[in-house]
């Protein structure tokens, strides 16, 4: 399939899906490509999520730099059960995080199913896409899973 259609297809669903990450993603790709700036793909592969984690942790530390958490939000955490919950929850999600990296470097075509598996989501289940690292941390859980069932 012609990378161009594709990425076409990938803004159409992203618009369908209610996604403008997607839809802008694709976009910007389509631009690159049709303004011959095909060179800066391999940089933006290396380095796209490095900058993509970076301004997400940002934004997620905001808070702490606008003082509206204090110290004694951050001592709740550990004495409240919700907050030792949420603590938990956190480590296990950034845990999947790091598997669903280390299987996109591995196989990094189950974009492709991890983009339609969201749109699915978001049209039929009324989810919200929180991003392809947890989609694909699920996704290596779920491969290991039935790798374990199946040898």
């Amino acid at each position: 399939m012609n990378p161009d259609l594709l990425l076409v297809i990938l803004i159409v669903i992203g618009i369908i899906g209610r996604s403008p990450l997607i839809a802008t993603a694709a976009s910007l790709l389509l631009i690159l490509k049709l303004i011959h700036l095909e060179r800066f793909f391999p940089s933006v592969e290396r380095r796209g999520l490095e900058f993509g984690l970076l301004f997400l942790t940002i934004s997620v530390l905001v808070p702490f730099a606008s003082g509206k958490i204090n110290y004694k939000d951050v001592l709740s955490i550990f004495t409240s059960v919700p907050g030792v919950l949420a603590l938990i929850g956190g480590a296990l999600a950034t845990y999947m995080n790091g598997k669903g990296l280390d299987l996109l470097k591995v196989d990094p075509q189950l974009i492709v199913g991890l983009v339609i598996g969201s749109i699915f989501g978001i049209l039929f289940l009324r989810g919200i896409p929180v991003g392809p690292l947890m989609a694909a941390g699920i996704t290596a859980f779920l491969l290991k899973l039935f790798h374990t069932w199946w040898n």
